[in-house]
């Protein structure tokens, strides 16, 4: 008797964990990590055409060549590598402001572009070509991402994918929460998207003004301690420039004021970054 129920048991159990694991009922895997974010950053710059892993290359060849130029020039292998790593850092640090400069232009016009589609929602189109008419009519910014979104769902009349491929390509958390509203809308049906983009809308022309304030106002401070920041770095390429001032850095009195310099400067610049930063909405419905 004890073994009929053990088995039964063990049957049950079975069944329980075999339940779990339908075909098809595994969760779609979402990107993560630094390569995703990385990825958003290249798509928000409109450097689509790159890849993570090529930026992480470019960078290190950079800082690679930096480290070899430098050390040819001023004979200190400290200094060059000081060097290295900032010039390692160029090619975020373009991307980043490259990205935060088209987002800040995007934000201007994204409540253009929702006041468009609730238009053409209230004027009886449907979803669909609602959003394709973006392509043509909308903000010019926004333009190229949904004309590529018109192409999608006339080649493959599939909504959803079309959705997932517009979300992809514009990497914005508005975007993201336009699109899911508009899924929602188109899976189950409602009569309240109109006052929905409407209310979103107000609420990103109210968002946008706040902002531009705040960054107009601090903008002139965060410049002036980026440069507190660069000016020892500037004076330091300078010094290199004579041999008998390279020649103190390769000792290791020199090598440490170079390490303490570059943790104090990192440091530094995190802790300006941290405070002069304003808040960032992040993307939680990829």
């Amino acid at each position: 008797m004890t073994t009929v129920l053990g088995l039964c048991l063990g049957a049950g159990a079975f069944l329980v964990w075999w339940s779990l694991w339908v075909p098809g009922a595994e969760p779609a895997a979402r990107p993560h990590g630094w390569s995703a974010r990385t990825q958003d950053r290249l798509v928000q710059a409109g450097v689509i055409a790159v890849s993570p892993q090529a930026l992480l290359g470019t960078a290190l060849g950079l800082g690679l060549a930096t480290f070899v130029l430098v050390t040819a020039v001023s004979d200190a292998p400290g200094i060059a590598a000081c060097f290295s790593f900032l010039a390692a850092r160029a090619p975020f640090a373009l991307i980043a402001s490259r990205a935060r400069s088209r987002q800040r232009a995007a934000r201007a016009v994204w409540p253009e572009a929702v006041d468009h589609l609730a238009s053409g929602i209230r004027a009886g189109l449907s979803l669909p070509t609602a959003l394709a008419q973006l392509g043509d009519r909308g903000p010019e910014q926004l333009r190229e991402p949904f004309s590529a979104y018109a192409r999608d769902f006339r080649a493959t009349g599939r909504f959803g994918p079309s959705l997932d491929a517009l979300k992809a390509r514009l990497a914005d958390p508005v975007a993201d929460r336009i699109i899911e509203a508009l899924r929602v809308t188109r899976d189950v049906g409602g009569t309240d998207v109109g006052t929905v983009l409407r209310t979103l809308s107000e609420f990103l022309r109210d968002d946008a003004r706040t902002r531009g304030e705040l960054e107009a106002r601090q903008s002139w401070t965060v410049n002036a301690a980026r440069l507190a920041v660069a000016a020892p770095w500037m004076v330091l390429a300078l010094l290199a420039t004579r041999p008998a001032n390279a020649a103190a850095f390769n000792s290791p009195g020199g090598l440490t004021v170079l390490v303490g310099g570059g943790v104090l400067t990192v440091v530094a610049y995190r802790v300006m970054t941290r405070i002069g930063r304003l808040p960032v909405e992040e993307r939680v419905m990829r």
